[in-house]
């Protein structure tokens, strides 16, 4: 989910791969992202759009995701426990 809240518009499949491998270093396979889009969509923490399809890509359209605000308010909620179970580990996840 965070992946799309940073990639915006442009949350959709490709993106979100190439931004994970990029930035967190993790390969996705695709059908890995699907079945995890498709748990956080029944979950209800994301949105599922369509967008138009274009002649560009065979006439097919490509789906967009977005976080709702049910997403976000668990988003919250785990970055709150990241922080109250990761007090005072500075120093040990620092390292030497």
């Amino acid at each position: 989910m965070l992946t799309l809240m940073q990639l915006g518009e442009h949350a959709h499949a490709i993106t979100i791969r190439r931004y994970l491998a990029e930035q967190a270093g993790h390969k996705v396979t695709r059908g890995a992202l699907y079945r995890t889009l498709d748990r956080l969509e029944s979950k209800g923490y994301i949105d599922v759009e369509t967008d138009e399809p274009t002649p560009e890509r065979g006439g097919y359209s490509r789906r967009r995701f977005s976080v709702t605000k049910k997403g976000l308010a668990a988003l919250r909620a785990s970055h709150t426990a990241l922080h109250v179970l990761s007090r005072g580990l500075d120093t040990v996840l620092r390292g030497p």
